[in-house]
């Protein structure tokens, strides 16, 4: 980039960041620069010719690629023909993120410069980050993070204290769906780290459920690592901890959404070490508990209630390898009250279910449902993609369009 061509860079960065209202301090801590780079960036004497930096500078100034620097490779401009919407449906920004510390610049200077009108915009926000991660939709999810992250790290240490158990409980929740997230997508050494901190963040709110809910997405982590040993001992403390308080018949409802929730993780560690009656035995816990509750809830973004907690039980049964099993549960679920996620995670485990019974039509067809509800389900979940290996080792050269299109979709052809 020449000169002239940095100085036209810089003037436009400038005025975009002016357009949302940011000061370049606000901007650097969004994307985990500093103050003098931003302002060294608009004055022109800072290049900025890496795509991975130009994409972080964008999120966050919150626009499109194509309108920061319409010559970016990738940016959809003339003649380079890559749609802005044809973007990686993955969470690398969101793994940068969390790769470091987010508010560097106030622990080195502290201050106490909040602006408190500025905190409904951060609750929608983490409202919206739960709408994403229920959805699937990783791509918006990562970009979303990008800027919400460093955001309400900065603001809970230079808000006054008043709001910042509030604030806390705001970064609580969002490194959850971070947790949810990442597990989702089998990066569970990031779910790991953000489920720590969403323990801790919890902690700090004054949260007491809120850190059990941390727990939980501890947990489904350490599945993901096949550290099951890890999630055993941290799902059986957290129930241990908290069903003898549920056991009351005064106990609120939303603490019944979190003891059933952690029985459900632990029937899963009991399933993929499989041991059929000890899974089975926390499956009926966990009925119990939504027997209680009566109707399908949202406490914590776990969603808990008696529907979901077929789901699971099915799911379970699939990675117990009782197949039949699974299919008779599934029966008569009625899902479409349910997440994008939840529906589409049924769908995906009878398609499982009908590859071990090798009903090759039925499998394929559940397997292709999932993907139209959740394409990133489909194709980044390790036992969805190797059930599509199954059913192409079954086709062989008789592979039909539909699957082989699946295959690649999913990544599934090696």
């Amino acid at each position: 980039m020449s000169s002239e061509g940095r100085r036209a860079f810089g003037a436009r960065v400038a005025e975009l960041r002016r357009q949302r209202d940011l000061t370049q301090s606000e901007l650097a801590a969004g994307i985990g620069r500093t103050a003098s780079w931003v302002s060294q960036v608009e004055r022109g004497i800072q290049p900025v010719n890496r795509l991975d930096v130009l994409r972080l500078l964008a999120d966050g100034l919150g626009v499109p690629l194509h309108v920061l620097q319409p010559e970016a490779p990738g940016a959809g401009g003339a003649g380079v023909g890559v749609a802005e919407d044809a973007a990686p449906n993955d969470l690398d920004q969101a793994r940068l993120v969390i790769s470091g510390h987010s508010a560097l610049d106030v622990i080195i200077e502290p201050r106490e410069d909040f602006r408190t009108d500025l905190l409904p915009g951060l609750r929608d926000e983490v409202e919206r980050v739960w709408g994403l991660t229920h959805g699937d939709r990783f791509a918006e999810l990562s970009k979303a993070l990008g800027s919400l992250v460093p955001r309400l790290e900065r603001a809970v240490r230079t808000a006054s204290v008043e709001h910042q158990s509030e604030i806390h409980g705001l970064l609580a929740r969002t490194y959850q769906a971070l947790a949810a997230a990442f597990v989702r997508q089998d990066e569970a050494d990031a779910a790991w780290l953000a489920a720590d901190r969403a323990i801790r963040a919890a902690e700090l709110a004054g949260d007491r459920l809120g850190v059990f809910v941390g727990v939980f997405r501890l947990v489904h982590a350490f599945v993901r690592l096949q550290r099951l040993d890890q999630a055993e001992h941290a799902a059986a403390t957290a129930l241990n901890t908290l069903a003898r308080h549920a056991e009351v018949e005064s106990t609120v409802v939303e603490e019944l959404s979190v003891v059933g929730s952690l029985h459900l993780a632990l029937a899963l560690v009991h399933a993929r070490a499989g041991e059929r009656s000890a899974a089975r035995e926390q499956i009926d816990k966990a009925r119990t508990v939504a027997a209680r509750i009566g109707v399908e809830r949202n406490d914590f973004n776990l969603e808990f209630g008696p529907t979901n907690v077929e789901v699971q039980a099915v799911s379970t049964a699939v990675y117990l390898g009782d197949a039949g099993e699974a299919l008779d549960i599934a029966k008569d679920l009625d899902v479409s009250e349910l997440s994008v996620e939840r529906q589409a995670r049924l769908s995906m485990d009878l398609g499982r279910a009908h590859v071990q019974r090798r009903q090759f039509g039925d499998a394929l067809a559940q397997l292709l449902k999932a993907e139209e509800i959740a394409p990133a389900l489909v194709h980044s979940h390790i036992a969805a993609r190797g059930a599509v290996r199954e059913l192409m080792l079954m086709a062989g050269r008789s592979a039909s369009p539909e699957l082989r299109g699946l295959a690649e979709r999913s990544d599934a052809m090696g």
